[in-house]
């Protein structure tokens, strides 16, 4: 076993039942992320169009692509048809954006997750809370090309680990709200996305039931 292998299969092993791993392969090589896929992994994160592009047909028919990153209007329609799912929608903007390019393309509706702002940086994006909730009623008929499955987020990036864990329930309180309201009929709502190399058990005992690995198993870049 190689060593992307050995530490993607101790991951595994930490994670409960009914918690998927995206395994975040950005700026990483396509032989690491053959080595992953040879151990069982099937999910890859990318958060950059070209690079996106260029590794989807070095790879095989049933490696699942997730973008995790910010998505720039004028990528959309390069990483549409490439993806099972866009996890960072974070402005009304690109989800009309990403609505349009799908019914352009012909496409079934694309699954996404709404991200979700609570972090200190400002850097991060997303929806506020209350944006989100007040958004969520109007997707659907608004936007009837995407399939909203669930909301991602991050935590602030601070050593203060009851504020990491703050900013997970709030996350995931977004979810549970609008999954017994907007979404209660609906069986794709489905997917709560938090947790990172360094906090991943944090946002697992907060609710996370997908986390975005990618250091932890492929290394540093």
């Amino acid at each position: 076993m190689t060593a992307i292998s050995n530490r993607l299969q101790h991951i595994l092993s930490t994670l409960p039942e009914g918690v998927s791993l995206t395994a975040v392969s950005k700026f990483h090589p396509i032989e690491d992320i053959r080595d992953a896929y040879a151990a069982g992994q099937r999910i890859f994160g990318e958060s950059r169009a070209q690079e996106l592009a260029e590794k989807v047909p070095q790879m095989p028919d049933d490696t699942r692509w997730h973008f995790i990153g910010h998505l720039q209007t004028n990528k959309v329609r390069q990483v549409v048809p490439l993806v099972e799912m866009i996890q960072s929608v974070d402005s009304e903007r690109l989800l009309a954006a990403i609505d349009r390019e799908v019914e352009r393309q012909g496409l079934k509706p694309l699954r996404i997750l709404l991200q979700v702002h609570v972090a200190l940086e400002e850097t991060k994006t997303g929806f506020l809370p209350e944006e989100l909730l007040a958004l969520a009623p109007q997707i659907a008929e608004r936007y009837p090309h995407v399939e909203v499955a669930g909301v991602m987020g991050m935590a602030s990036n601070v050593d203060d680990e009851e504020r990491i864990r703050s900013d997970f329930r709030r996350i995931a309180q977004v979810y549970h709200q609008l999954r017994q309201s907007v979404y209660a009929n609906s069986a794709a709502f489905d997917t709560l996305s938090m947790g990172m190399s360094h906090d991943y058990p944090l946002a697992i005992a907060e609710g996370a039931n997908m986390v975005r690995i990618g250091t932890d198993i492929f290394g540093e870049r």
